[in-house]
């Protein structure tokens, strides 16, 4: 809920092609801009696909040309259809995401069904267009590109640099990353034969450091112990109580920087 609290739509379309309504909505979160698309049939039943912009803008290009192939079939034959159904096929991909384009055609007529599938498991989800409304959808996602172009937006800065702290004889890293589902953070505790990590969300960081902040003023009202200046590593360190560091790695050119996080290039975010 919080993901879609923070959503914003910025345009939408309706189409009526044939039986079939389809809403085309601009929408704009921490990510980036993108176009749900979603078709309602005549049953109600509702579908939808999600296209960035620049995915859209490759998926217009197809849809003039799927339209043209389509133009010079001619009347359907059921003697020449193939056992699939399969017309014409295309493909996109977009990070972990693919589309695959098929112009089909069955007893009801022909139809480019849009199929979007995410990588590692995600789910399959699709929509169908009468082939007769290609053109048609095609110049509404026009409308939408050249109001709002085909860059997908997003944070595009540069991300802080890498921490970390020591605590006896672990290791604590603290790593800011960015991938298709938005910026995180990513904390890992490493030792001698043991790592493990948890990753953060941009944004629950407010709401995690809310919490972490109110347990850290409970400790003090509890007499949790003071705090002392000390060096370890080369870097500077604070030590608050018994046992518990925070290190401020200095820059690369003042000093050595700690050895990298191994779990840095592993999968960040399933």
């Amino acid at each position: 809920q919080q993901g879609q609290q923070s959503e914003q739509e910025l345009a939408t379309k309706m189409l009526q092609i044939q039986s079939k309504r389809f809403y085309l909505d601009v929408k704009q979160n921490r990510r980036g801009r993108f176009i749900k698309v979603a078709e309602i049939g005549a049953d109600g039943r509702r579908s939808q696909i999600y296209l960035a912009l620049s995915t859209a803008s490759e998926f217009r290009k197809h849809l003039s040309t799927f339209s043209d192939f389509y133009a010079s079939l001619g009347p359907p034959n059921p003697e020449n259809v193939p056992d699939d159904g399969k017309l014409k096929s295309e493909m996109m991909v977009k990070d972990n995401r693919r589309y695959y384009l098929d112009l089909k055609e069955n007893s009801r007529g022909r139809f480019l069904r849009v199929s979007q599938t995410i990588t590692r498991g995600g789910p399959r989800t699709q929509i169908a267009i009468p082939a007769q409304g290609m053109i048609e959808f095609r110049d509404a996602l026009t409308d939408l590109l050249e109001e709002f172009g085909t860059d997908d937006g997003g944070f595009k800065g540069d991300l802080p640099e890498g921490r970390y702290m020591r605590v006896d004889s672990k290791n604590f890293y603290f790593d800011i990353g960015q991938n298709n589902r938005g910026i995180y953070m990513r904390i890992s505790e490493v030792k001698t034969n043991f790592r493990t990590a948890i990753t953060v969300p941009e944004k629950s960081w407010a709401r995690f450091r809310d919490i972490f902040a109110d347990y850290c003023e409970k400790m003090k009202e509890g007499g949790a112990g003071g705090i002392s200046s000390s060096t370890a590593g080369g870097g500077n360190v604070l030590s608050e109580g018994k046992g518990s560091m925070v290190a401020q790695v200095p820059s690369p050119s003042t000093s050595t920087q700690p050895n990298p996080n191994p779990n840095l290039d592993s999968p960040l975010i399933k």
